[in-house]
């Protein structure tokens, strides 16, 4: 099992009772004196040097303490909305069963001319518009998917969709930690690289990994994708004020869509000159879950990975605002708050309309509540994400 966790600086330290952090590393913190024997984000600045129209335009990592917080937040769903009674014309169950086990009713999946990129790209722009931030501002695009729609990964194309052309784009594959991962990445770029403003995207169309005649996971699952804006600021302002991140890949046997060979002969004759070569062509297999024992894992695991960010940030859970979980099931959410003593009226919640929808989960509520007025400037809000790998974590943030 791995484990990393972090503090940042608070916006008002004498409030919480929290001495201010300098940076992070993979326990958490760091001095400067240990920064200067280390290069940040080295690549990261080069590549951009190379795309930076004068000199100065170039991004040049910056000694020093800088805070980051989310100024603006998107989402979009495919058009295709998937019913409960819709299921229960292909697989046996029902409304009533579906909606007791998992509090999901409805979801939506990819279909016709949508793709998981053009439901990024409207999510980044959303995220955009509400900031006030141009592509061109944009230095770095995380993409957090565990289906892209390109081996290689789906970042660079929105970057260029985007019109993003100083920016860096990649990866990161992380299921529905996916997000988590990539707002405190962005924290690292920010705070040790120098960068001004990150693009975070939660994007996956599970759809597609889906075998629709198992209902105990075919009801689960539905696409999305949602994104925020993290922007460099003072320290005074710093909204992202710990985190704790983790990995147990012992519990990969739990939930998995793992590599697989397809059942054919070769295409090209080895002649028996050398054994099993040329390999078959190969496949993801359909999403394997063992519910049970994923539930047990988020109920133990997510409460206690709360508890420690909120420890780091120097915050009792009376001091928070919202509580917003990877969407998974509704008895996941009411366990773990119910476990740190969150009233409902507190939690954020859509799963009903949409499932889970793995990375883009986070984003997509986040954006709902902040549109809908629900999540206000300043509010403060404890968010956590779990799932295959087994990864989970969490991150105690502040919203504007």
């Amino acid at each position: 099992m791995a484990n990393a966790s972090g503090f940042f600086t608070p916006s008002v330290p004498n409030r919480f009772g929290v001495q201010p952090a300098t940076g992070i590393n993979r326990f958490g913190l760091f001095s400067f004196k240990q920064i200067s024997n280390k290069v940040f984000c080295l690549s990261a600045v080069e590549g951009a040097e190379k795309h930076a129209s004068k000199p100065s335009e170039a991004r040049i990592p910056r000694l020093v303490s800088k805070g980051c917080k989310l100024v603006g937040c998107g989402s979009a769903v495919p058009a295709l909305q998937i019913s409960n009674d819709d299921l229960a014309k292909i697989v046996d169950t029902s409304d009533e069963w579906i909606a007791t086990r998992t509090g999901i009713r409805n979801r939506r999946v990819l279909s016709g001319r949508e793709s998981l990129t053009t439901l990024s790209v409207e999510a980044a722009r959303k995220a955009l518009l509400m900031a006030k931030v141009d592509p061109d501002d944009v230095d770095l695009v995380l993409m957090c998917t565990s289906t892209p729609e390109d081996l290689f990964g789906n970042a660079p194309q929105i970057q260029r969709q985007l019109g993003c052309q100083k920016s860096l784009a990649y990866d990161i594959t992380a299921a529905c930690s996916g997000f988590l991962l990539g707002l405190i990445s962005a924290a690292c770029h920010i705070r040790g690289g120098g960068f001004q403003n990150v693009l975070v995207i939660g994007a996956d169309g599970l759809s597609r990994f889906v075998d629709w005649t198992d209902r105990g996971s075919c009801i689960l699952f539905g696409d999305a994708a949602g994104a925020v804006l993290v922007q460099a600021c003072n320290i005074e302002e710093d909204g992202l004020f710990s985190f704790d991140v983790n990995s147990d890949g012992s519990g990969q046997r739990h939930l998995n869509a793992a590599i697989k060979e397809n059942e054919t002969h070769n295409a090209l004759d080895s002649n028996g000159s050398v054994l099993a070569f040329p390999p078959k062509q190969s496949s993801y297999s359909c999403i394997q879950m063992n519910g049970k024992e994923v539930f047990r894992f988020a109920v133990r695991c997510v409460p206690q990975s709360i508890e420690s960010a909120l420890g780091k940030a120097g915050l009792a859970t009376s001091s928070i605002d919202w509580l917003l979980l990877h969407q998974a099931n509704q008895r996941i959410i009411d366990a773990v708050a119910t476990r740190l003593e969150m009233p409902p009226e507190r939690v954020i919640s859509n799963l009903s309309n949409y499932g889970n929808t793995s990375a883009a989960s986070i984003p997509l509520a986040l954006d709902e509540a902040v549109r809908s007025g629900k999540i206000k400037e300043g509010h403060t809000i404890a968010a956590a994400g779990f799932g295959a790998g087994l990864t989970w974590g969490s991150a105690i943030v502040r919203w504007g």
